[in-house]
């Protein structure tokens, strides 16, 4: 029995770990800000912490919108249908450019509630500069996704892991320039990590356009856009199937920041601690965003094929294989659980012994809790994908709703703020949220898939 799903596994992981890579590479942008900020101070880490709790929001927005066009680019592909193809990049790509551009506008408007949110004030000082910059880069991020989500579409995921690299040796290289004040360039601290970031992301957009223009394959569908002839039932399409997968992956993303802001009433050291736990959870869940990828395309593909029995088939057998994947990193994160906070502090800084001290048993209890939601965050995400290859997202979006804004937050926020177990309570109501969205998901999908093989 089990031979008909893990007779996919080798096909699916070709597929997905390039996506992987690529996500990868976005959060490493993140864990290599952190390393090296890191060694700055714990104030710098929890700016940087707090600075990005913002961007991140707005970047599960766009990111959450842009994954509209992969579903239609995997059923015009499924169907052989060219043109329909390029319109869903076309329209695609200026709807992202017009959010990312708003998307910059709305944070630059919110800057001014850092100051009314408990949090510490050297903290916040070190953080607005570094907003600034890195909210910019929004614009070309999502840009970026428009044509990440085509070309996964397409089931091409190598492209978009070719330029995710590259913006990654471009940040690094410029976060050690900037940050420090490496070989005669300005030591400008955390707001030379923003500005390696920015850089690194435009150079990302320009790049995979590069790459999918110069392959014939790709040509017909990048090139020679006529952007006068806007199709509003296009349009109408990718916001009715963008705007609810953008409220899922903001559902989500915000309840991980109000971890945040909630670590911050706590002090410097808790939100610290909880970016640490945080980075090295979502490289984790980069594993699962990356299957939840290869689910969207292969569900999609049969969509246009009509062959439901056989999209159960290939969707059951992807949540099995995250499931075990998972399995594996949440036994790293309870084994590794007091070594891996080390990586991003110097432990050999006497002046912030006892700070660095308290950050890493802080760390160690959240990685204890964050071993278990592996498994629910890693296989709700896969379900999701699955959903959205069906192009069924309204009632997902409020699955999600309900699963981490009436179920986790509540608990999170009790736990966190009411009780001796602070941290670890903020982390127990993530735990939870997560697992209720996985069961309800779950649910949702195999009612849909059934009901289609009986139809």
């Amino acid at each position: 029995m089990f031979q008909q799903y893990t007779k996919e596994f080798a096909y699916n992981l070709r597929l997905a770990y390039p996506v992987i890579l690529g996500m990868l590479g976005h959060t490493f942008v993140a864990f290599a800000d952190n390393i090296m900020v890191g060694q700055l101070g714990t104030a710098e880490l929890a700016a940087v912490s707090l600075g990005n709790s913002f961007v991140f929001i707005a970047m599960s927005l766009g990111i959450g919108f842009s994954t509209a066009i992969t579903p239609l680019v995997a059923e015009a592909d499924g169907a052989g249908d060219q043109m329909a193809g390029k319109s869903a990049l076309k329209h695609g790509l200026v709807l992202c450019t017009l959010l990312g551009i708003s998307l910059f506008g709305i944070i630059l408007l919110c800057k001014p509630i850092m100051h009314h949110m408990d949090q510490p004030p050297e903290v916040v000082e070190l953080a607005i500069p570094y907003l600034e910059l890195v909210a910019f880069s929004l614009i070309p991020l999502i840009m970026f996704q428009a044509f990440k989500q085509f070309s996964e579409g397409l089931s091409q995921t190598k492209y978009p892991m070719f330029a995710t690299i590259l913006a990654n040796v471009v940040n690094i290289t410029l976060n050690y320039l900037l940050i420090f004040g490496s070989f005669g360039f300005p030591k400008l601290g955390i707001v030379g990590a923003a500005l390696g970031t920015l850089v690194a992301r435009i150079i990302m957009v320009l790049f995979i356009w590069f790459l999918l223009k110069r392959r014939q394959k790709f040509e017909i569908y990048v090139t020679r856009f006529n952007f006068r002839k806007i199709e509003k039932k296009v349009i109408r399409k990718i916001i009715g199937l963008g705007f609810p997968s953008a409220m899922q992956m903001f559902f989500e993303v915000a309840i991980f920041t109000a971890a945040i802001w909630l670590s911050g009433v706590l002090g410097k050291n808790a939100q610290a601690a909880n970016q640490i736990a945080l980075n090295l959870s979502s490289m984790t869940f980069m594993v699962g965003m990356g299957l939840s990828v290869a689910a969207m395309v292969r569900v999609g593909n049969q969509k246009g094929l009509q062959n439901f029995s056989e999209l159960r088939r290939i969707a059951k057998s992807i949540f099995l294989l995250t499931f075990l994947l998972e399995v594996v990193f949440a036994a790293l994160f309870f084994i590794g659980r007091h070594w891996l906070p080390t990586i991003y502090l110097d432990v050999d800084d006497i002046t912030n012994q006892m700070d660095n001290t308290e950050v890493i048993f802080i760390a160690a209890k959240l990685l204890m809790v964050a071993a278990f939601f592996q498994i629910s965050d890693g296989v709700q995400v896969v379900v999701l994908g699955a959903l959205r290859g069906l192009q069924d997202v309204k009632i997902p979006t409020l699955i999600t709703f309900i699963a981490y804004w009436l179920i986790g937050f509540p608990v999170s926020y009790y736990f966190g703020l009411f009780t001796d177990l602070k941290s670890t309570g903020i982390w127990i109501g993530l735990l939870l949220g997560l697992t209720a969205s996985a069961v309800m998901l779950y649910i949702r999908f195999n009612y849909l898939s059934r009901k289609l093989i009986n139809n």
